[in-house]
């Protein structure tokens, strides 16, 4: 069950816009991920994870690496990020496989 998140607010530079998508597009690593946009150089990403220690692993994982390296030429100021508790979650089931 996913009961915790982040929301990360991502402001690009004039140009670098995508680059920004580019680099939230490698995400992997999360349970459920979305990569908004939320105006022309506004980039919201939304991880979510099934307990806390996921979440906080996450932030000290690769991907957060990768942020962090790339924001001095990517980005027009510090990333925002917000922890988050998920109440609630509508997610599509996942598909079945048959087994033989």
């Amino acid at each position: 069950m996913i009961k915790h998140a982040l929301f990360v607010r991502l402001e690009a530079k004039p140009g670098k816009e995508k680059d920004v998508v580019r680099l939230a597009q490698k995400e992997s690593t999360t349970p459920v991920w979305f990569a908004l946009q939320l105006g022309p150089s506004s980039f919201g990403i939304f991880d979510a994870f099934a307990d806390d220690a996921a979440r906080e692993a996450h932030l000290n994982g690769p991907s957060a690496r990768a942020l962090g390296a790339s924001a001095p030429k990517l980005l027009a100021q510090v990333p925002s990020i917000e922890r988050i508790d998920v109440f609630g979650a509508k997610l599509p089931a996942e598909p079945r496989t048959k087994r033989l």
